[in-house]
């Protein structure tokens, strides 16, 4: 991997921030994109901008044909076995709530059980409990270990005949906890259950095969994966996603529409209801070149290098509290806290120093109560970040102690 050529390929890495140059540290909240991909956005807009799946004339035929181009690029990029199996949508979150509104119409009844954890973002967690309460089913938590880890026996512990869905992400955006997804899988399975997993973490640092994983569900997003934002990706398994129910209607997703009901199309357009984001799968299709050029596990191996690194300098400096497993059962990323600095000031004096870094509850509010605290800081690292930056990091966190120690 040649990081300079990579940074290079980043227009907003030569972009100054308050005087200084930029050192983003937050791609877990957002990725930055490459000119690739933003110049293939816009080559749809200035060369075929048209709607796909409807017309015939030569620009609606190039869009179409880039479009599901796009499509089969997601399924091989992420093994999976036909592309019927890859649904476009708004994002992550919108992936999740399709998957709580069709599977658990189609598979909860009232007692059944639904198993989460309390590392669950947001977006896999308040889903399920409108599921639970529509339906009168019942949350069920994993426990976590204290290093932030969850085992198979916390998995098996609560799972019962009553367990319908396990729902769980595959890397926490708070821990960086790395999931056993695949030994999950075959318990929930073994239990009758589906498992839905959050992938937004995952999908853009290290190489996933969802066959090999054997899950039922897998949700991940573009723009944390150099892709751009408004575009998000479900995987499901067809015979299951055959079952359930669209949950948005309109146009491209019927097959016949009468006067008192409708017949709905073929997947995976029978989930697609409207004008697709058009220009955004395009995009996606050209970061996972992108990807795919430097080689998943390329980059998981140097995230891997980037992470050990920062984990130990930062855990060097005075005051900090790291949260969360050690460095070799952790993703890109670092959630920490320093005494006596609110995790807002933190990230406020940081960026003085051109320093991108996350703070608040990173929508893990459960997660916040379990480590004891209402929010944190992070650093989240990708493809364009160095060691340098996180000596830059280092430094931004001395001075910001120095600051806020200091006596007037």
């Amino acid at each position: 991997m040649d990081i300079q050529k990579i940074r290079s390929d980043f227009d907003i890495l030569t972009e100054k921030v308050n005087g200084k140059a930029l050192n983003y540290l937050d791609t877990s909240a957002t990725s930055l994109t490459p000119n690739v991909v933003v110049d293939k956005q816009v080559e749809y807009y200035k060369k075929y901008n048209a709607n796909v799946h409807r017309g015939v004339h030569t620009l609606g035929s190039l869009a179409t044909d880039n479009y599901e181009k796009a499509r089969m690029k997601v399924r091989k990029f992420i093994g999976a076995k036909r592309f019927e199996e890859i649904v476009f949508t708004r994002g992550t979150t919108a992936s999740l709530n399709m998957i709580a509104r069709s599977l658990g119409d189609l598979v909860i009844e009232e007692g059944d059980e639904i198993v989460v954890t309390e590392m669950e973002h947001h977006a896999n967690i308040v889903p399920w409990q409108e599921v639970a309460k529509r339906k009168n089913a019942k949350l069920v938590f994993i426990p976590i270990e204290e290093d932030g880890t969850i085992t198979s026996e916390s998995v098996k512990s609560v799972m019962s005949e009553k367990t319908k869905i396990v729902a769980i992400t595959h890397v926490s955006n708070v821990l960086g906890t790395i999931n056993d997804i695949k030994t999950f899988s075959q318990i929930a399975h073994e239990h009758g259950a589906y498992i839905v997993v959050d992938g937004a973490q995952s999908v853009p640092h290290m190489k996933v095969n969802v066959v090999d994983l054997d899950v039922d569900f897998y949700a991940f997003s573009a723009h944390k994966m150099l892709g751009p934002t408004g575009i998000g990706v479900l995987y499901g398994k067809a015979e299951l996603l055959d079952q359930m129910e669209p949950t948005e209607y309109g146009g491209d997703m019927i097959d016949y529409v009468y006067k008192e009901t409708s017949t709905w199309t073929d997947l995976p357009v029978k989930f697609e209801a409207g004008t697709p984001m058009i220009a955004e799968a395009i995009a996606l299709g050209a970061a996972i070149d992108y990807l795919e050029d430097i080689g998943m596990d390329n980059i998981h191996d140097y995230e891997q290098e980037l992470v050990a690194y920062a984990y130990e300098r930062m855990s060097e400096v005075e005051g900090i509290e790291i949260y969360g497993p050690s460095s070799d059962k952790r993703a890109g990323l670092i959630t920490f806290n320093m005494d006596g600095v609110h995790p807002h000031d933190l990230a406020t004096a940081l960026d003085s120093e051109g320093i991108a870094v996350r703070a608040g509850h990173h929508c893990a509010q459960p997660l916040m109560k379990w480590l004891g605290t209402n929010s944190t800081a992070r650093a989240s690292f990708y493809i364009y970040n160095t060691k340098e930056d996180i000596d830059s990091l280092i430094k931004g966190l001395e001075r910001t102690k120095e600051f806020f120690s200091y006596e007037f």
